[in-house]
């Protein structure tokens, strides 16, 4: 399985790698990541394999976590990256692990991500809005064993 940075990287260059976060640029395509984010502002996110720190402006909305280098995100925006939260199982804190201040982490079963948010208040309020966003959108075991169960 490809690693959640390099899915996100292939979904925004259209490349579908077969794997089961991999996607193309359809995956956002219909959501008006521009108009009326549920969350958006700056962060500072880790590269995967470079691991040097860069400021992103971050936009979430149905959940799809977008990420630009610009503030300014209008109709003819191209995301830089785009994660499906219903892929991530962990919002948290990660101040520890990084010894950063305002530092958190996302995460699948393969990954973790970090970023770091510019005040604990903004820190925390990602953090919920991640948090609610794969409570919304994610589906677990047993919803999927219903929904084969109600198909039989």
């Amino acid at each position: 399985m490809s690693s959640l940075w390099q899915s996100a990287l292939n979904r925004v260059l259209g490349i579908d790698t077969g794997g089961s976060t991999a996607t193309t640029g359809s995956e956002y395509d219909g959501i008006e990541f521009w108009a009326e984010p549920e969350r958006a502002g700056w962060l500072t996110k880790q590269g995967e394999y470079i691991k040097t720190w860069r400021r992103r402006w971050f936009v979430l909305k149905q959940g799809k976590l977008f990420w630009f280098k610009e503030s300014i995100v209008n109709r003819s925006s191209k995301p830089r990256g785009v994660i499906p939260v219903s892929t991530c199982l962990t919002v948290k804190g990660a101040e520890d692990v990084l010894n950063r201040q305002f530092a958190f982490e996302l995460s699948t079963r393969s990954d973790t991500m970090y970023f770091i948010a510019d005040s604990e208040k903004e820190k925390e309020d990602w953090i919920n809005s991640i948090g609610r966003s794969i409570v919304q959108h994610s589906r677990s075991v047993t919803d999927r064993e219903i929904v084969d169960y109600d198909n039989r």
